[in-house]
């Protein structure tokens, strides 16, 4: 299946959705959004590795960032934080006005330290499944860069990982076209979310209804001043 360019779904929304479907549904189809420390921090990595003018030549490896991405196929666009463009023997790219070819490796910025789940990894996936799709070349590698250690984690992305990534974006897709958000559902991960106090997970999961009902319309009336 192949989805028009205006069907298309933004590519960090796969992360929302690998972490928790209902924070997927409330930013994507809901349109909500709210900043805290951890949103703020890697925004603000996020806009120092983002710059459509920077390209970097290091030896072997060029480096360019703030670069588009789209697959037809997955139905997502996106750009990715920093390509890099390692010189190699065999496969990869033409380059214009670099000899040789070129294997696109893309690394993807984040803020904190490896996750538990895999939520940045299958975001960087589908970052390497735009970058075949465009460039018409096998990516199987690529990183991940957390900004509290410094430190990249290799990423192998293998036959698993794409069909997972596959299966998550057709679930995308299904549930952006129903417009149907999931039910709240407390887990510990609710406390590191941006939007707890517009999901409500705690109020949600007691009886009373009309609780909920009561806390939801208090942070929807706050909300046009607070966002």
């Amino acid at each position: 299946m192949y989805y028009d360019e205006e069907d298309c779904l933004p590519l960090s929304g796969i992360q929302h959705f690998a972490f928790c479907k209902r924070q997927f549904a409330l930013i994507h189809i809901e349109r909500l959004w709210a900043e805290n420390t951890l949103t703020f921090d890697g925004r603000a990595m996020h806009d120092r590795a983002d710059d459509p003018f920077y390209f970097e030549s290091r030896g072997t490896v060029l480096i360019t960032r703030s670069v588009p991405l789209l697959s037809r196929s997955l139905g997502l666009y996106g750009v990715a934080d920093v390509v890099e463009f390692h010189l190699c023997l065999d496969g990869g790219v033409a380059l214009e006005g670099r000899d040789g070819r070129w294997q696109p490796f893309p690394v993807e910025y984040k803020r904190g330290q490896v996750k538990p789940d895999d939520r940045d990894i299958v975001q960087l996936c589908a970052q390497a499944l735009c970058l075949e799709e465009m460039l018409h070349v096998e990516v199987r590698k690529g990183a991940l860069f957390y900004g509290r250690t410094r430190r990249r984690q290799a990423i192998h992305i293998e036959d698993s990982l794409r069909a997972r990534v596959a299966d998550l974006a057709q679930q995308m897709h299904e549930m952006h076209a129903a417009g149907l958000t999931p039910p709240p559902i407390r887990t510990k991960a609710c406390k590191r979310c941006s939007l707890e106090d517009l999901c409500l997970p705690k109020v949600a999961s007691r009886k009373d209804v009309r609780k909920y009902i009561r806390a939801m319309s208090a942070v929807m009336g706050r909300g046009d001043k607070t966002m």
